[in-house]
């Protein structure tokens, strides 16, 4: 019998694009199935970004290999972005273009973990960082939130969760699965309390930086004593709508990033060269394309948390960015569906609501939190608006 790396066959495959999978499934078979699994935004990629591709290939650029870490016109415009809106100095060579932010933490973790290491990780948690950290050979600690506390950890859970072979925190603000933002306060008394531990890297994931609505984001290396010790994680595909482009960048110390880019050159080599001119455009253009996608989004998180609310047993904290909703719905454990089955737990309320209202959401096991749902509102406000009105009637089906 063939036998696999055991650090693959430890791996779980990724819940979001399971549920995603079997939606479509379902669509297949005629099923009007209405999708609230996938992370990514439903509008057009910006025209100035587009238009910058169409001329690129139209005077034949975009179809060779570039620098292994990305054209350094880009680099350069990331940096620039970096001192811009971060606060952050990060030369062209501190930064390194992956095929999405999702490559960018990989291999930052393949970096920084050796055998034994502990690598911290809020939860509800991003479904691929405990696996990404079983790849790389590091043992994922999950450090579980709560409604109450928001989704975040505080400094003293983090002060108890160090020990001798915490190696890496794992931070994600916005949060993607939450929408959970920290506080210029609340990411300053976690930067107080890793100062005491030097041993400890922070991967910080931004993605959702411009994704945001009653919050200041804050880019953690820009706080006194972290940037030396923290790999700062973003790309363009939610903010720019560019989720198929796959480009993302990592910026953080030089022989870090050197040590990230032998890692991408044994294994994808650069991202497209096509994608990063037209990163390059998303990077110069104007930025009210963006502006009108968050406004939209606003609008969808607030109807589709009214709406919840008025869900009984639905507990739903009210997210400060990204596009997701977390609620808690651990009170409809233990009751039974029309057709006699039992519903134990949140995995099963899912699959409830993929049979019986046909709204696709995804349960927070795959998150790290058997309580909750992930619901992205990352499509139009009319099948939100019919989304949450069926799970209410499969829900209020419960006995």
């Amino acid at each position: 019998m063939t036998q696999f790396n055991p650090r693959v066959e430890a791996m779980r495959p990724s819940a979001t694009l399971a549920m995603t999978a079997m939606a479509n499934q379902l669509r297949q078979q005629g099923i009007p199935i209405i999708g609230l699994s996938a992370g990514e935004p439903d509008f057009p990629t910006p025209t100035p970004i587009v238009e910058a591709a169409i001329e690129a290939l139209h005077a034949g650029r975009g179809f060779t290999y570039t620098d292994n870490a990305g054209l350094l016109e880009l680099r350069q415009e990331i940096s620039k972005k970096f001192a811009r809106e971060n606060l952050l100095e990060y030369s062209a060579k501190e930064i390194i273009c992956s095929n999405g932010g999702k490559q960018s933490v990989a291999q930052a973790l393949m970096v920084l973990c050796r055998p034994g290491d502990e690598v911290l990780i809020p939860s509800p948690y991003w479904v691929s960082y405990p696996e990404m950290t079983v790849l790389a050979g590091g043992t994922p600690v999950p450090m579980p939130t709560t409604v109450e506390t928001e989704y975040r950890i505080t400094p003293k859970q983090l002060e108890n969760a160090i020990t001798q072979h915490t190696r890496v925190l794992i931070l994600c603000s916005p949060s993607n699965p939450t929408g959970s933002v920290y506080s210029p306060d609340e990411l300053e008394a976690l930067a107080e309390v890793l100062r005491r531990y030097p041993q400890v890297w922070v991967i910080s994931d931004e993605l959702y930086e411009h994704v945001i609505f009653d919050a200041k984001h804050i880019s953690f290396a820009s706080l006194k004593g972290m940037k030396e010790r923290t790999v700062t994680i973003n790309g363009l595909s939610k903010a720019y709508a560019m989720t198929g482009w796959r480009l993302g960048y990592a910026a953080a110390p030089l022989d870090v990033v050197k040590a990230m880019d032998k890692v991408q050159s044994q294994t994808t080599s650069n991202p497209s060269h096509l994608s990063q001119i037209a990163g390059i455009a998303a990077l110069r253009m104007d930025f009210e394309p963006i502006a009108k996608m968050v406004k939209a989004f606003r609008e969808r998180r607030d109807t589709v948390l009214t709406l919840l609310d008025g869900i009984k047993g639905v507990n739903c904290p009210k997210p400060e960015g990204a596009f997701y909703l977390f609620p808690d719905v651990s009170a409809f454990f233990g009751k039974t569906a029309p057709n006699g089955r039992l519903i134990q737990n949140a995995e099963q309320l899912c699959l409830y609501l993929l049979q019986e209202a046909h709204v696709a959401a995804v349960s927070g096991e795959g998150f790290g939190d058997p309580n909750g749902l992930r619901i992205s509102y990352a499509t139009s406000l009319d099948k939100l608006v019919e989304a949450v009105r069926r799970i209410k009637t499969a829900l209020d089906g419960l006995k």
